[in-house]
C-alpha cells in the first residue's frame, strides 16, 4: 500500500489545487482553492477557455462579480470530479470587515445553488481575522459553511471554536518557514523534523484541544512543505495536500501509522478557553509568528487578486 492510500485510512485527504484536472488521479474526498491557485490555474492553456467563456458570459460587469463567476465556475469543476466539499475563498480584501465577508459569501453561496449545488458542498473560506471569524459565525447561524483560513496561532483556532465555524486550516509549511528563517544558522533540520516541527506541533495542539473539548470544528491541516509534516499529522481529521506532495505520497511505500487519536486527545490534562475580542487581539499581539504570517498572507493574496483583476480586465 502506497502512503496516500495509507494515509486515507486515518484522515480525508484533500487536493489543494485549482488545476482540477489534476484531480482525478489522486481520488480526494475534498478539493480547497485560493486566490493564488486560481491565479496560477487561468493562465494555464489548459484553462483559457474557461476563462474566456465566464468573461464572454459576464461582459460589463463589476470585476468582483465576474470574478465570484470565474471561481464558482472552478468550484463547479471541481465538484464533479469529487464526492465531497470545495473551499472557495472570499476575496481578502475583505478581510477586516465583517458585513462585506458576509455580503460577499452569500453571493458565492446563491452563484453555486443557481448551478445546482448544494451549499452543504460548498465551505467559504474567510481569513482568520477577528472580523472574518464574527462573519463565519454569523454565515454558521445562516446554514452556510465555513473553512477559516490563514490560522496561525492557537489563539485563532480556540476562537473558531467559540464561533462554531465547520473547519479550520491551520497552516504547517509558513509556521516551519517562520521559525527556520527566525533561527538562521541555528536551525538544526533533523532535530526539527516530523513531530518536533513547529507547524506540526501547533496543528497537534489545536486538535488535542478540539477533541479534549468537544469542539465540533473539523481540523484540516494545510500548506505542506514535505510529506514528513504529512505523516506526522496521519489522523488529523483532514489534510489539504498540493499535487506534487500528493504525488510524492502516492509514490512512496514506507508504512504509515496514526499520529493523532481523538480517543488519546480526550484523556489529556487540558484547560478549557475562551477569548473575547481583547484577548484575542492581544493573544495575537503576544504571538510575533503569527502576527506576520497572517499579515504575509493576506497582503499576499491580496496582490493576487489585484493581479487577477488585472487579468479579468484586460482578457
Amino acid at each position: 500500500m502506497n502512503q496516500l492510500d495509507a494515509l486515507k485510512q486515518f484522515t480525508t485527504v484533500v487536493a489543494d489545487t485549482g488545476d482540477f484536472q489534476q484531480i482525478s488521479r489522486f481520488q480526494p474526498q475534498d478539493a480547497t482553492t485560493n486566490p493564488s491557485l486560481i491565479l496560477k490555474a487561468v493562465q494555464m492553456p489548459a484553462y483559457q477557455q474557461l476563462l474566456q467563456d465566464t468573461l464572454a458570459q459576464h461582459a460589463g460587469a463589476p470585476l468582483d462579480v465576474v470574478m465570484d463567476h470565474l471561481l464558482v465556475r472552478f468550484g463547479c469543476s471541481i465538484l464533479a470530479l469529487i464526492p465531497g466539499r470545495v473551499s472557495t475563498e472570499v476575496d481578502a480584501r475583505l478581510s477586516f470587515d465583517t458585513a462585506a465577508t458576509v455580503a460577499r459569501a452569500q453571493r458565492i453561496i446563491g452563484l453555486y445553488q443557481a448551478q445546482g449545488i448544494d451549499k452543504a458542498r460548498v465551505l467559504i473560506k474567510i481569513a482568520a481575522t477577528w472580523e472574518g471569524i464574527q462573519a463565519a459565525a454569523q454565515l454558521e447561524r445562516e446554514g452556510i459553511h465555513t473553512n477559516l483560513t490563514l490560522l496561525f496561532s492557537f489563539a485563532q483556532a480556540v476562537a473558531c471554536g467559540d464561533a462554531g465555524v465547520k473547519l479550520i486550516s491551520p497552516f504547517v509549511g509558513r509556521i516551519y518557514d517562520w521559525y527556520k528563517k527566525s533561527a538562521g544558522t541555528q536551525w538544526d533540520e533533523a532535530a526539527n523534523a516530523g513531530v518536533n516541527d513547529p507547524g506540526v506541533q501547533s496543528v497537534r495542539r489545536i486538535y488535542n484541544h478540539y477533541k479534549k473539548h468537544g469542539i465540533a470544528t473539523e481540523v484540516m491541516g494545510a500548506s505542506f512543505r514535505n510529506i514528513g509534516q504529512i505523516i506526522a499529522l496521519a489522523g488529523c481529521d483532514l489534510l489539504t495536500i498540493s499535487p506534487d506532495l500528493l504525488a510524492q505520497l502516492q509514490a512512496d511505500q514506507t508504512p504509515v501509522q496514526q499520529a493523532l487519536s481523538a480517543d488519546q486527545a480526550r484523556l489529556m490534562d487540558l484547560p478549557a478557553l475562551h477569548l473575547d475580542q481583547a484577548g484575542f487581539r492581544f493573544a495575537m499581539n503576544e504571538d510575533a509568528m503569527a502576527g506576520d504570517k497572517l499579515s504575509e498572507g493576506i497582503r499576499a493574496f491580496c496582490a493576487d487578486a489585484l493581479k487577477l483583476d488585472k487579468l479579468l480586465h484586460t482578457a
